[in-house]
């Protein structure tokens, strides 16, 4: 447990750098880390982005897309702020444990 709980951080720091790049979906941010080693279930990215919308870090943006709605994601101004905190937090954790 404490492993997947481990993987759903750096998940969600990969989503912030994502959301600050462009706007994102949720089968995007599947696929994506697919290439990255992770599984990520359908049942585990949409929880994640509407936990991380609800907390102020995305914010959602609906779209027509083939004729169905897709929702987007952006960063917000305390979603950059997160990933700034959390580049700074890694780095030092990367130079300590490596």
């Amino acid at each position: 447990m404490m492993i997947r709980d481990f993987f759903l951080g750096f998940i969600k720091i990969h989503i912030l750098h994502h959301a600050s790049k462009e706007p994102i979906y949720g089968a995007f941010l599947i696929e994506e880390l697919a290439h990255h080693g992770y599984e990520i279930s359908p049942g585990t990215i949409y929880p994640t982005l509407h936990s991380m919308e609800k907390s102020g870090y995305l914010h959602k943006e609906e779209r027509l897309v083939h004729g169905k709605i897709r929702k987007y994601y952006v960063i917000t101004d305390q979603g950059r702020v997160a990933l700034k905190e959390a580049r700074e937090k890694m780095k030092e954790l990367v130079r300590e444990v490596l």
